[in-house]
This record gives structure tokens, C-alpha cells and sequence, in this order.
């Protein structure tokens, strides 16, 4: 099954947490394989508090053992991964060392209490299409919008700037 993750960090050493998150999910064995990361970019804060540092942001495509995981099995080990890098929920929206959402399960479609796929707002942000975009040009949403189209449908548009490339 293939997933794509979107990473984001904006406390501390934000290239340093993002690799370590990968360094963490690559801790889970071969039932989760790294396939393709995409460059990190620097975009501002989104949502009502935007008195915070800037985010560092990434998508990631992961290959997942779909006999293994479930997408919420593996929200919850996203959001363990989280907390072992520091985070707290203390301020929804706010300043965090690293923020894992789940943007595309395959072509799986759920609207759960806790888990949305794919992702409510992916097709709305720039800092989840623009990388997505990097890694897979060709990626179609359930819905059959391309990442293309739901870029040209963003009023908003903050694709921020390219930091650095994981080599």
C-alpha cells in the first residue's frame, strides 16, 4: 500500500527533527519502507496563530505492508512518534517539533471521528501539494483530482522556499 505523509516542524532543529522522524518510522522494520522523500520547504504558519516560527515541511511516500497496518493503526504510531519527538497538544495550531498528518492511504476513502483520508485539507494547502507534487507528479486524489488541478484551484497560494535537500 502507498502512503504519503506530510512532515512539518517549526521547534528546534527542524531539519534535524525531520530526520529523525524518518529515522523512526525506518525503526518499524520492513512492514514500512521509505520510498521517496521530497526536499524540505520553508513555509509560514497556516491557521490562527501565526505568531510562531516559520515550518519546515516535506511529504514523504512510504510503502506500508497493508496486511500489517491499518490506516488508523498507523496514525497511531504516527502520533507516538510525535510525542517521542516532544510534542504536545497543548495549544492546537501551535509551535510544535514535529506535526505527522496521513495525506493519501492508496485510494482509500474514511471519514473516522479521528482519521479523515485522504486528508480534509491536503487539496487546499500549497506546503502539502508543491512537495507532493515533487515526488509524485502524477498523483491522483479519490476523487480523481490531480495534484495539478487542485494546485491551480488554491486561492492561496504560499509554496514557500526550498531549504535544503535531504541527500
Amino acid at each position: 500500500m502507498t502512503c504519503y505523509v506530510s512532515l512539518g516542524s517549526n521547534v528546534g532543529d527542524t531539519e534535524d527533527n525531520l530526520h529523525e522522524a524518518l529515522v523512526l518510522l525506518e525503526d518499524y522494520g520492513d512492514d514500512i519502507r521509505l520510498k521517496k522523500v521530497s526536499e524540505y520547504y520553508e513555509t509560514e504558519p497556516q491557521g490562527e496563530i501565526k505568531d510562531q516560527p516559520w515550518f519546515a515541511n516535506q511529504i514523504i511516500e512510504l510503502e506500508i505492508d497493508a496486511e500489517i497496518w491499518s490506516p488508523p493503526g498507523f496514525l497511531s504510531t504516527c502520533t507516538a512518534i510525535e510525542a517521542k519527538m516532544g510534542r504536545t497538544r497543548a495549544v492546537p495550531g501551535g509551535p510544535r517539533p514535529l506535526d505527522m498528518d496521513i495525506i493519501a492511504w492508496g485510494d482509500t476513502v474514511m471519514d473516522m471521528d479521528f482519521l479523515t483520508l485522504p486528508h480534509p485539507r491536503a487539496k487546499e494547502r500549497a506546503f502539502v501539494l508543491v512537495p507532493l507534487k515533487e515526488i509524485a507528479p502524477d498523483f491522483v486524489f479519490p476523487d480523481g483530482t490531480t495534484v495539478d488541478e487542485a494546485l491551480a484551484a488554491i486561492d492561496y497560494r504560499q509554496e514557500g522556499r526550498k531549504l535544503w535537500q535531504d541527500s
